[in-house]
Order: structure tokens, then sequence, then C-alpha cells
């Protein structure tokens, strides 16, 4: 079974989407668009609506991202041993450089940046609707994989998570999820996730 993880958030201790926005965006343009999440707007709409107002080279913005994102602790091991998939709702352009830092290569399934002056856009891997929660999602990227554990904490893991065979979850996930009913385990780092992976045989380490 392959274990799958969120990136904004999971991997990292606090989600660099924000932080780039906070930084970089406009706050005004951001709350609005979280006020809307998931009432008027889907994800996709909200992260187009608040990348729009950024407009800094992306270079610049790169540099910040490697010096101030940072990994939950435990995540180099985690990595090493079982080689997890990536899925996220960010950036190819804001995951890599933090991933090159640390030394870990790993797949990632992101969507791409079109860095422009006058506003960046946000170009989506995948915006057909999915058949259980009516929007683009990431389902979509774990068809095919077969059984999977999956790690998430946050409204883009909503769905996906309900279809993996063991679920781990934080934060607003996990609220979520114990408010739906859907059995999950709760972990504050990667060392508990190593832990409670290595407490069963279902998600075997996959590098030695």
């Amino acid at each position: 079974m392959r274990l799958v993880l969120d990136w904004d958030g999971t991997v990292t201790e606090t989600d660099g989407l924000h932080l780039v926005l906070l930084e970089f965006g406009d706050d005004a343009i951001f709350d609005a668009a979280e006020d809307r999440l998931g009432r008027d707007l889907t994800l996709h709409e909200v992260i187009a609506l608040e990348f729009s107002s950024v407009r800094a080279p992306l270079e610049r913005v790169v540099d910040w991202v490697r010096e101030n994102v940072r990994i939950r602790r435990g995540f180099a091991e985690l990595a090493a041993a079982y080689d997890p998939l990536i899925v996220s709702s960010g950036f190819h352009e804001l995951i890599c450089p933090v991933l090159e830092r640390e030394r870990i290569d790993l797949e990632v399934r992101a969507n791409r940046l079109d860095a422009r002056r006058d506003g960046w856009r946000a170009i989506f891997r995948d915006d057909e609707p999915c058949t259980v929660c009516g929007e683009a999602c990431k389902r979509s990227d774990v068809d095919g994989i077969g059984e999977f554990a999956y790690a998430g904490d946050g409204f883009s893991d909503r769905c996906v998570a309900q279809a993996a065979a063991r679920v781990f979850a934080r934060d607003g996930l996990a609220t979520y999820l114990e408010r739906k009913g859907v059995r999950f385990e709760p972990f504050d780092d990667f060392y508990d996730l190593a832990e409670a992976l290595a407490g069963g045989a279902d998600v075997p380490p996959t590098r030695s």
C-alpha cells in the first residue's frame, strides 16, 4: 500500500501557500476568498483569485520560500523509508525548491505557476470535476495506485482522504473527519506517523 502525503500544512509546519500570500499577496483578497471557500467558490477558484494578487518575481519568492518554509520533524526519515508520493494543491515551483534544500527526491503531483508581472496565474493539472465531491480534487492523483494511506491537514484533503485505506489527519482535516464519523489516526509530526506505520504490516517500507 502506497503512502501519500499532502504538502502544505502536512509536510510543512505551516501552510506555505498562506505564508507566500501573507508576504507577497493582498491580505484583503486572501481574507475574502477564504470566507467564500466551499460556499460560492471552489478551491481552484480561491487559489486562482488569491495568487492573482502576487506580482513579485518568481525567483524572489522562491528564495524567500527556501529561507522561511520549515519541514515537519521526522520527514526526512519517513521519506527515506517509505518513498511517499506528494499530492498538493500548491505549486511545483514552490515545493521542489524546499525538497532540494532538504536533499530529498520524491515524486510530486502539483499545479504549475505562470508568474506574470500583472498577477500570477495558477495552471491546474486537472479541472475535471470529481464524481464524488463535484469539483476537481486530489482523487484523480491517486487513480491507479491501488490501496493507499493518506496524511493531510486541510480542505483540499477531505475528498481524497475518504478514498484511503488508512488516514492520518491533523488540524482542519481531523475536525472534518471527526464530524463526518470517518476513522482517522491523529499525528503531530512524522515520527508519530512512522511509529504508527511501523506498528502495522499494511504499509511496509519501500526503501531499505
